[in-house]
């Protein structure tokens, strides 16, 4: 597998990218990508202005997974948004490689920080369908993972929680907030 970016030129490879887009998200967070011209503009968007978009695909071109990362905060931040992997090619080290690759990018940009939300709409975790006015901080610490949230997935790859934001998609739907060091 190899990693590459993605262009604008690549129309075909664009579809594609929009097309696992909507599929990955349809299943938990439907309202993300509720159509597939939604996730093709969230691709399109991912081809502008100094972002990273990245593809994973086989030796014989075959799309494995997508990433895409915006510049903040002039340059020193970038917000991860989004991951998706094909859905029979996950837990296959692809989502890792992808993050890899990602900060190899933002350190070469001269980014010193990655962040991303990660939403719970579908009561996956301790956070979801619960009021977390007040006390955040401690329903934060006593996070567990009820339903496979992809929280811990970021974890194992170098993310860390360093927030929530309450009722972010609805009252008791927040988005748990994760970043993660670039260093030299």
């Amino acid at each position: 597998m190899s990693i590459c970016s993605l262009v604008p030129e690549n129309e075909a490879r664009i579809k594609e990218v929009a097309q696992i887009l909507w599929e990955g998200f349809g299943e938990f967070w439907p309202d993300a990508y509720p159509t597939l011209e939604s996730a093709m503009q969230e691709v399109r968007a991912s081809l502008e202005g100094g972002r990273i978009s990245r593809v994973a695909v086989t030796p014989s071109g075959e799309l494995r997974g997508w990433i895409s990362a915006a510049p903040q905060y002039k340059g020193r931040v970038w917000e991860l948004h989004p991951l998706v992997v094909k859905k029979e090619y996950r837990r296959q080290g692809i989502g890792r490689a992808l993050v890899e690759d990602l900060v190899r990018q933002v350190k070469a940009r001269g980014g010193l920080t990655i962040w991303l939300g990660t939403d719970d709409s579908c009561n996956m975790t301790s956070l979801s369908g619960v009021d977390l006015f007040p006390g955040v901080l401690n329903h934060l610490v006593n996070i567990k993972n009820l339903h496979e949230h992809p929280f811990e997935f970021y974890q194992k790859v170098g993310f860390e929680i360093i927030g929530v934001m309450p009722d972010a998609n609805g009252p008791g739907k927040p988005d748990i907030l994760m970043g993660m060091p670039v260093r030299p």
